[in-house]
């Protein structure tokens, strides 16, 4: 399931090349630890975070239904998170 609301904020290549990473990242083993794949420390928006160039893909992943739920998607200037346009503290 795709954060459709966060994925139109961007362009279309930029809507794809995130798309092409969710799909060919987290089909297959989304728990495991990867250079692009971290856990996150206990926040208020998701467990993990698949990293896409400069974007951020926030998602929990449910292992008994072999499920990938999208929370947010996102870009990182420096330290900074911002979600839709409006900065994010996670």
């Amino acid at each position: 399931m795709v954060h459709w609301t966060d994925l139109r904020y961007f362009r279309k290549f930029e809507q794809k090349r995130i798309l092409d990473e969710i799909e060919k990242q987290l089909c297959a083993e989304p728990l495991t630890r990867t250079r692009n794949r971290k856990p996150l420390r206990p926040n208020d928006l998701s467990e993990w975070e698949l990293r896409v160039d400069r974007y951020r893909v926030f998602y929990d992943a449910n292992v008994e239904t072999g499920t990938v739920k999208v929370k947010a998607i996102g870009w990182k200037e420096h330290n900074r998170l911002f979600i839709r346009g409006r900065e994010f503290v996670l």
